[in-house]
Parts: C-alpha cells; structure tokens; sequence
C-alpha cells in the first residue's frame, strides 16, 4: 500500500520526556509537524505528590492555556479534584473542569493538587514553541488587577447541532474571544460514548488551521482510545485506534470522521487557530448541503 501523503500531518506517538516523566506525553511540536505553531501536551494526574512541569514559577513569550478536564462523561464539568495555581501571583482555585488562558509574558506557577478523588487530564496548549523561564524571585499579585477574567469555569454550549445520537451536543467552549477578549482562539470537546449517528461531516476551512485531538479515558493505559476511527483528510482516510492529533491546515479538506466503534467513553476536541469566535472558524465550513454547497456552523 502506498504511504499517505497525509500521514505527515498526524501525531499517533507522542513524545515522552526521559528525563521529567510527570512532564506528560506531547502530542503536538514543531519537532513532530514543522508547520504546527504550537505545542499540546497532555498529562494524566493521579496524585497530589506526583512531578508535573508546573512547580515553580515561570513565565512564557507565547500565550498558554492550561485546561483541567474532569474525566467522567456523565458529569463532565466535575473535575474529581481541587486544584490551586497562582497566576501572576494570585491564587486560582477551582475543582470543576477549568480553563486558565495565561497571556505571554505573565508568570505563572507553581500549580498543585489540594486533593483528587479521581484521576483527571491536564491539558497544556503554548500557541507558540518558545521554552518557558523560570524566574529569580516570585511575584506578588498587585492587588489591582483581577487575574480571575482570564479564568473559565463554566464552558459555552453554542457548538453542534442540539442533538447527535451517541456525542454530546452542543460541545463545551473553554477559549474564545467572548469569553476572554484577548484570545484569538477558539477550543470546543465534548464526549463520544456510542458512534455518532450522523457524523460530523467533511469541512474545509479558507482561513484558518484547525487540530483535532481525540483522547481516550483509561489512565492505565493514556494512549488507548477505546474506540476506531476513520478520519478523513484530503482524498483519504487514515485510521486510529489509540489516543491521537490532527493537523489540518487551512485549504485542507478533512472529514467525514467515522466511528466504527466506541468500546470506552472518549473525548473529541477541535482548536481553531486563529479564529475567537465559532462563526469565524467554521464560516462556510461544512459540506453537507443537499446541493454540495458549503454551511456555516450550525
């Protein structure tokens, strides 16, 4: 069989740091995809004690976003956990699936876990690949500015159709310009737990990059999906069956993305680099019209 001219633009192994194992598996880079600008790495948290890249303070060139996801589909806005990170030296506390959008040049950390009654994922995206710093000396909050607007603890329900068999819909938003207005990005998942009937459909987006992440919910075992897929990308489809990341860039038509089946309940995750907003990402996206023509978001 003749090797996918797509196969470049997809992540089904994630990078592991030898040498800071509580560091997570990265499943986005410049090292992995050049023309990604960013970086996703994605962490499983099972106890308070455990190594994680958040203990000290530090401070990025690029915009971060730091986002807890609680990982039982029934409840999906309870995180299992309680946990507290200082953002320019103010304490955020927070036990419910959270976003914390952390702007260039803002310190942040150190981050811990005050308890987990669960295990949950910690989902760390830099829309950029510059290294983090640490700093000589901890700042202080100043008291005048409330580090809490760039905090999301309750998502938007605006993207999907109402109701798709086997998914929930509409998604859950923790990034977009409404909700934060310095942000130009917009991240939207929401959980699988059948085959969804229909499927999402083929789409190509004029102006903007998207990543599509699906993230299995074992944490023995972060790299199994618990399900297959067929995910169409150009003129092919490739297949998964373990946890993964598309790079789609724009032009790019992807879609239609088949299930062919869910043994474990899984999250799909889509990010619009670029676009604040749903209508901006997905204008004139979708290929579903009974005359060919491309929709909007619905």
């Amino acid at each position: 069989m003749a090797a996918s001219k797509y196969e470049r633009f997809v992540v089904r192994k994630p990078l592991r740091d030898q040498c800071h194992p509580g560091y997570g598996l990265t499943y986005m880079s410049a090292a992995q995809i050049p023309e990604a600008n960013l970086n996703i790495r994605l962490n499983w948290v099972y106890d308070t004690s455990q190594a994680h890249g958040y203990s000290s303070q530090q401070v990025l060139n690029d915009d971060q976003l730091l986002l807890h996801i609680g990982m039982s589909p029934d409840t999906p806005q309870a995180l299992g956990g309680t946990v507290e990170f200082q953002l320019g030296g103010q304490p955020i506390v927070f036990n419910t699936t959270t976003s914390v959008f952390i702007p260039k040049g803002t310190p942040f950390g150190p981050l811990s876990w005050k308890e987990i009654r669960r295990p949950h994922v910690q989902l760390a995206i830099t829309f950029g690949n510059s290294n983090s710093r640490a700093l000589d000396q901890t700042a202080a909050g100043s008291g005048t500015f409330d580090y809490e607007q760039y905090v999301i603890r309750s998502p938007l329900r605006e993207a999907g159709p109402p109701h798709v068999d086997g998914r929930q819909n509409p998604t859950m938003t923790y990034l977009s310009r409404p909700q934060i207005n310095a942000v130009n990005n917009y991240i939207e998942f929401g959980w699988i737990w059948d085959p969804p009937n229909p499927d999402l459909p083929k789409m190509r987006h004029d102006n903007y990059d998207e990543i599509v992440l699906h993230i299995g919910s074992d944490p023995e075992n972060p790299e199994a999906l618990g399900g297959a897929l067929q995910f169409g990308l150009g003129e092919e489809f490739l297949e998964f069956d373990t946890t993964h990341c598309v790079y789609a860039p724009r032009g790019t038509d992807h879609g239609p993305l088949r299930w062919k089946e869910v043994r474990r309940p899984l999250i799909e995750l889509a990010m619009m680099l670029g676009a604040g907003t749903l209508e901006e990402g997905w204008a004139n996206s979708f290929f579903d019209q009974p005359d060919g023509s491309r929709r909007g978001p619905k």
